[in-house]
């Protein structure tokens, strides 16, 4: 169980290592659901603002509930906009991810709301938990919570794919994270996952982060998926959701119990 306050910069320091982490997302809005996924031991446990069922009013227990372990609490905001990551922020995750960035400007507007000045614009208030209810005091805290906060920047578009080189460079894009399901659909390829642009772009992606020492993510169906995409290059690997994975038990479950009635 850890004791230190969020954020807890020890996730962004692997990630920036090369360190390959293993996570998933939480969009139940459910605190048991988190802290049930962060106790199975994922390096991450994302909360889903986007797509998710929970809303910011639902945030704070969550991110208590994944914070009880070593598990680091990440959230992805609905939008790219400075209250909204203000607010996950003041909250306590751990960083952010932000949905559908399509260029460089974007980007650097994301990070300017996620740092205090003099990296940022992010508006400061000593007595939040993000920033220690008051531990850490004016000198330091731009230095002790700028630091520490894991940014990771979907990529979703043809877009996106173009600018991953201009977005990789930017300090505190920590992760070019391509989302699938979004990517596929608005390259005209719906799904189509091993359709060679698709792949191509893949490929783009993770040469940007390479080139820039950042990290590639991508959101995976299941763990047995992992062995490959880390052999293409990702390292910040997604398997899945608390929703998925209550469908898959229940599932198989089912299956068993018919099966052994028709035995």
């Amino acid at each position: 169980m850890t004791t230190s306050f969020p954020p807890r910069g020890d996730l962004r320091r692997r990630v920036l290592a090369g360190e390959p982490t293993v996570g998933a997302f939480v969009g139940l809005g459910s605190p048991a659901a988190a802290e049930l996924v962060a106790r199975a031991g994922f390096d991450w446990a994302l909360v889903d603002l986007e797509h998710g069922m929970g809303s910011v009013a639902d945030l704070h227990a969550q991110l208590l509930a994944v914070q009880t372990t070593p598990t680091a609490a990440l959230v992805r905001v609905p939008s790219v906009e400075r209250l909204r990551i203000d607010r996950a922020l003041d909250l306590g995750a751990d960083g952010v991810m932000l949905p559908q960035v399509r260029s460089a400007a974007e980007a650097h507007d994301g990070v300017s709301w996620m740092r205090y000045p003099p990296d940022g614009v992010r508006g400061v208030a000593l007595a939040t938990r993000g920033a220690g209810y008051g531990a850490v005091d004016h000198p330091a805290i731009a230095a002790r919570v700028n630091e520490s906060l894991l940014g990771v920047f979907q990529v979703e578009s043809p877009e996106a794919v173009s600018a991953a080189d201009d977005l990789a460079s930017i300090d505190g894009v920590d992760v070019l994270f391509v989302g699938p399901a979004d990517l596929s659909h608005n390259m005209g390829i719906p799904g189509q996952i091993s359709h060679p642009d698709f792949t191509a772009a893949l490929d783009q992606v993770i040469a940007a982060t390479r080139r820039h020492g950042k990290a590639a993510g991508i959101l995976l169906r299941d763990g047995a998926s992992v062995a490959a995409s880390h052999a293409r290059g990702f390292t910040f690997l997604g398997v899945g959701s608390d929703l998925a994975f209550v469908i898959a038990g229940a599932r198989r479950e089912l299956d068993a119990a018919r099966d052994a009635l028709r035995a």
